[in-house]
């Protein structure tokens, strides 16, 4: 059987980004693996990363006890947090930010179902912008695809666990009043809304980095595509 050579104009060409190569467009030597496969390669690696990184922060702990991706008290809040313990709030102060990265991890698991259509419903399109986007392209292909629909999701969940914490009330009385003259920016004007997008903001970095593991070792991965595609591009 020949062996068939797809240039970067082709699928191949995602291949060729799931493995970080970038520069002037190449050939590749696959064998006989298909655009269709090559294709198929790259929304594997975008289903496998969005699922792990799910898993990963959807549980006690993702978030409060990883300082990758760990959610700080916002703003000045953070700012004061050493004078309010000296003032006798310092349960207070890690209630909250103990409740606010609980809340990370309970709203997480809601994010599966939208990550995995947008890495299914992967379309030309959308390949050419994974293409041309640079490093961040994935994280930006999901942010731009599910950003605004989880943090929807995202916000009720949110609410309900840091509404519990005396501090939080108290942090939304001053930022919703510090934000109208501009002190605080208006998507950490509540606890809520800070929390929730640092939550999304953990979800698509540690996309990322599942991503990474995949360019660098795929065989490693447990997928017969994203060895048969990936590997091949070593």
């Amino acid at each position: 059987m020949h062996r068939r050579h797809f240039c970067s104009a082709t699928f191949p060409a995602l291949g060729a980004l799931a493995m970080g190569i970038t520069g002037p467009a190449r050939a590749f030597d696959l064998g006989d693996i298909s655009n269709a496969e090559a294709g198929q390669g790259l929304k594997a690696a975008l289903e496998q990363g969005a699922t792990v990184a799910v898993s990963l922060l959807g549980k006690p702990g993702g978030f409060l006890d990883n300082p990758q991706v760990h959610i700080p008290l916002p703003g000045f809040l953070g700012d004061a947090a050493r004078l309010l313990k000296t003032l006798g709030q310092g349960r207070q102060i890690e209630e909250l930010e103990v409740a606010m990265n609980r809340a990370a991890e309970a709203a997480v698991p809601l994010a599966k179902d939208l990550l995995v259509g947008a890495a299914r419903s992967l379309s030309v399109s959308d390949a050419r912008k994974i293409i041309t986007g640079g490093p961040t392209s994935v994280t930006s292909y999901f942010a731009e695809k599910t950003r605004e629909p989880l943090g929807t999701r995202f916000l009720p969940v949110v609410t309900a666990s840091t509404r519990k914490v005396g501090l939080a009330e108290k942090y939304n009385r001053v930022a919703g009043k510090a934000a109208g003259l501009g002190l605080v920016a208006k998507e950490d004007m509540t606890i809520e809304q800070y929390v929730t997008r640092k939550s999304l903001d953990g979800l698509y970095f540690m996309i990322g980095e599942e991503e990474k593991k995949i360019r660098q070792d795929p065989a490693g991965e447990g997928s017969a595509i994203l060895r048969k595609v990936f590997g091949a591009l070593k």
